[in-house]
């Protein structure tokens, strides 16, 4: 049996915060997936029994756990609400052999008091979605939460007809949001707010609580995490779908992979996922989003950051600004380094926008561009199509100055990706009873520079530009 000893810090917290609760039970759950180097990793072992099977799918809680719901808010496509866990329940926390402290959280367990009429459950294509791509992000090196499993429920689930039921169990750094902190604004109660800040600060940025303006340091270090983080998927083309503010934590993991995609060709206003509508998380507009979303976390901050009001707006202020002025400059480093560019000069950023609008009228395959850059960096031959002589000639100019520029882009420049339409495919194969192709793909995306791991289904096809992707959130 795995060892489970986890801890609950959170419930120390007033229970405004959370509600005790009991998960459904599955008549008949199995395996899907089992994440076994997670497991290691997180001191737990390697090798699940039918006793950690039920623990995993709902069937009973861990041995001395008290299982519960978290409360928050969040701006939904710009609309504020008043939310919560509605199919998902915190088994506890596990810290691991280096002392970090990991949520544990069964999704799709069955309702909540928070479940606003929806039934809890979850399908299976959207929780292998979520194992897929937060596998993905952690072998790039995108702080990401990741999933310990996926067990089918053995039950049918309506979701545009029946689709096959799934518990899947995340990992996460925690589970706090910026919608959390807009839920205990909410409350008006500024001791409320104060103890989750200062929880927060304990939790994940302790280095910052003797500060003499603790709660200023700990927004400018949300908004610093935050801006590495957008900045850094956006450079893989990464379309995260729905970055509501209860879809932000305040750690620094990416969070709720539900809707979102990969850039094939070079289209910054594209936007995947089915209930976007307007484009409002398109690739092209998340650093904005990012933005935004950090001025509401100032906003619910204010009464902590000073006690006068004018003060606090303007300090929340300089630190929207100060966000603006780091993912821009995170940004235009992070293409400088996808291609060989270790230290910034006047001019680069021209040549960065110069390949990508190049890139937009070719229609060209965001990553096999980069990757057919790398290789001709390594002085190999390239397999994808080049930009012209007249961007390439300056290009390989200015590499000349560079110590190393091929080791810079290789690490910048992961020669696959989730392609969306390989994902759907395993998925959809895995909702028909076959789960060989997930595992398969799986298996290539968690070494995503391997040279065993590259897959025809994989490789850039014009097919894809025929019809539009879409995504959908799976609730």
């Amino acid at each position: 049996m795995l060892r489970w000893k986890l801890e609950s810090s959170y419930t120390a917290l007033p229970e405004r915060f959370y509600t005790y609760v009991t998960t459904d039970t599955p008549p008949s759950p199995e395996w899907a997936v089992f994440n076994t180097t997670l497991a290691e990793a997180l001191g737990m072992g390697s090798v699940p029994e039918p006793e950690d099977l039920a623990i995993l799918s709902g069937v009973k809680p861990p041995p001395g756990a008290k299982v519960f719901a978290q409360g928050y808010a969040g701006h939904q496509f710009g609309h504020f609400t008043i939310l919560g866990d509605g199919r998902a329940a915190l088994l506890g926390e596990v810290v691991d052999p280096h002392g970090a402290r990991w949520d544990l959280q069964l999704k799709g367990s069955g309702p909540t008091p928070y479940a606003r009429g929806g039934d809890g459950k979850a399908a299976l294509g959207p929780m292998l979605r979520e194992y897929l791509i937060g596998e993905y992000l952690n072998a790039v090196g995108i702080p990401s939460t990741r999933a310990l499993s996926v067990a089918l429920s053995g039950e049918s689930i309506r979701r545009d007809g029946y689709k096959p039921g799934a518990v899947l169990c995340r990992v996460a750094a925690s589970h706090l949001r910026i919608g959390t902190f807009q839920y205990a604004a909410a409350l008006s109660d500024i001791e409320t707010l104060g103890s989750l800040a200062d929880y927060a600060l304990a939790r994940h940025y302790p280095q910052l609580r003797d500060e003499e303006y603790p709660y200023r340091a700990f927004l400018d270090a949300v908004g610093s995490a935050q801006a590495d983080l957008v900045a850094r998927w956006m450079c893989l083309g990464f379309v995260h779908g729905v970055m509501n503010t209860d879809n932000v934590s305040i750690s620094g993991q990416a969070i709720d992979f539900g809707p979102c995609a990969f850039l094939d060709a070079y289209k910054p206003d594209q936007a995947f996922s089915s209930i976007d509508r307007d484009g409002r998380y398109a690739w092209g507009r998340q650093a904005a989003i990012a933005a935004w979303n950090h001025a509401r976390l100032a906003e619910a901050l204010l009464p902590l950051i000073d006690e006068n009001a004018e003060k606090a707006i303007a300090l929340a202020q300089e630190s929207i600004e100060r966000f603006n002025d780091t993912i821009e400059d995170n940004l235009i480093t992070g293409f400088a380094r996808k291609l060989g560019l270790s230290q910034r000069r006047t001019g680069d950023d021209i040549l960065i926008q110069k390949l990508l609008s190049w890139m937009e009228g070719s229609k060209a395959d965001f990553t096999a561009t980069f990757w057919a850059l790398t290789q001709l960096a390594s002085q190999r031959q390239a397999d994808y199509p080049l930009p012209d002589e007249a961007w390439l000639r300056p290009w390989l100019k200015r590499l000349e100055g560079e110590a190393a520029p091929a080791q810079i882009m290789t690490a910048s420049n992961p020669p696959i990706h989730p392609r969306n339409r390989a994902v759907q495919s395993a998925l959809d194969e895995a909702e028909h009873g076959d789960l060989r192709p997930f595992h398969r793909l799986a298996a290539s995306l968690a070494k995503p520079w391997h040279p065993d791991s590259a897959l025809p289904e994989l490789e850039p096809s014009d097919s894809a530009q025929l019809a539009p992707f879409t995504t959908y959130c799976g609730t």
